[in-house]
């Protein structure tokens, strides 16, 4: 599977490095996971990459647009290998889980701004916010604790 991330980086003119290789393994595994979740994942089979690697291995692949970084309002960036196909997100407001949405209608962009103001629309972003299942049989609505 490290060939396909390889040949990822090669076609972005990215240097192959093991770290680079190690976070795109992680967020391949981990979608959704934040930067220090990240450093974990990848030190736990590497425990000699630095902080501040990973920190640069971030920001190079977010910029060569092989990892995509999200922030819902109020929390923190999280990382994603799911790129350039204009999907959104359901977040918990509980527990902070994060899952993909899949575009309903249409292509990309998925939706239609009422007024795009001379733009060229060519993404749209949308966060759904709710409940996740496993809040919800934890917690349920009305429950006092």
């Amino acid at each position: 599977m490290t060939s396909g991330f390889e040949a990822q980086l090669r076609a972005a003119s990215l240097r192959v490095t093991r770290p680079r290789l190690a976070v795109l393994a992680a967020l391949r595994d981990h979608p959704h996971v934040d930067t220090d979740t990240v450093i974990t994942l990848v030190r736990s089979n590497h425990p000699s990459v630095s902080h501040q690697a990973i920190y640069d291995v971030l920001r190079a692949l977010t910029a060569a647009g092989l990892v995509r970084r999200i922030q819902p309002a109020g929390a923190t960036a999280r990382y994603e290998t799911r790129v350039r196909d204009n999907h959104h997100h359901i977040m918990c407001r509980s527990c902070g889980a994060i899952a993909d949405v899949d575009c309903t209608v249409g292509r990309a962009p998925c939706l239609t701004a009422s007024a795009d103001h001379g733009f060229v629309v060519d993404e749209a972003e949308v966060v759904f916010w709710g409940t996740c299942p496993d809040c919800l049989t934890t917690h349920p609505e009305g429950s006092s604790e």
